[in-house]
């Protein structure tokens, strides 16, 4: 069965605080990175900042519909091996990753690195280029997070992307991030690795999977859902 990933942006709207013991290297999935992230924690002055886990601090509308506690058990193990949360602090987290409390975004800069998707790019990709060897990638990135890596050095087996859009074919921006969320949680409910199971998938705000206008095969396979047609 082939490895399925799903790649997320994180949110700006976080829950502070945290029980957790300081990040410190070997606490995080994908070590390689570790080395990097203490130069960012350190650059933002974090390393006493309490942490909970990833998935538990991000609460914007995406993480908010996605509902990870009310997952099943099972899907909440195929969330914990799939996702990846791209951050300006970690570069990228599983949802069991420590993360410290902070709204450093991708966008950002934090002296004296810079932007930090900038910054995080030539030391990001060769450690997803390394972990996504090979894998079904749904990439539910948006522009500022997309900066962090170069997919075209990944040597994927698909990377799918996704586009939400009206009855005429516009972009939806307001309700993107909440259709992502339901989307995620259907794909490690179902575990679907294929685009074209989601003719299945119904969000109740009414978008549905347009294959007239998806391109389904090949190795950058790109879904359009729009709002009932």
């Amino acid at each position: 069965m082939r490895k399925l990933s799903i790649l997320l942006p994180h949110s700006r709207g976080t829950r502070h605080g945290g029980s957790g013991a300081p990040w410190s290297p070997g606490a995080s999935s994908l070590p390689a990175l570790d080395e990097f992230r203490a130069q960012v924690v350190s650059a933002a002055d974090l390393g006493d900042a309490p942490t909970k886990r990833s998935i538990e601090r991000f609460d914007g509308v995406l993480y908010r519909e996605l509902d990870y506690p009310t997952l099943s058990d099972t899907a909440r193990r195929r969330a914990r091996s799939s996702v990846l949360v791209f951050n300006g602090l970690m570069g990228a987290s599983a949802p069991g990753d420590p993360m410290p409390d902070h709204r450093l975004g991708l966008g950002d800069r934090q002296d004296p690195l810079g932007r930090l998707a900038t910054w995080w790019k030539p030391r990001l990709t060769p450690v997803l280029a390394d972990h996504l060897k090979g894998a079904d990638v749904w990439d539910l990135l948006p522009g500022e997070h997309s900066a962090a890596w170069d997919p075209t050095a990944v040597n994927t087996n698909r990377r799918i992307t996704v586009r939400f859009v009206n009855v005429e074919g516009a972009t939806v921006s307001h309700w993107n991030k909440l259709l992502k969320g339901a989307l995620v949680r259907h794909l490690v409910t179902n575990r679907l690795v294929e685009p074209e199971a989601l003719v299945r998938f119904r969000h109740p705000a009414g978008y549905r999977l347009d294959t007239a206008a998806s391109t389904l095969d090949g190795p950058e396979p790109y879904v359009v859902f729009r709002a009932d047609f």
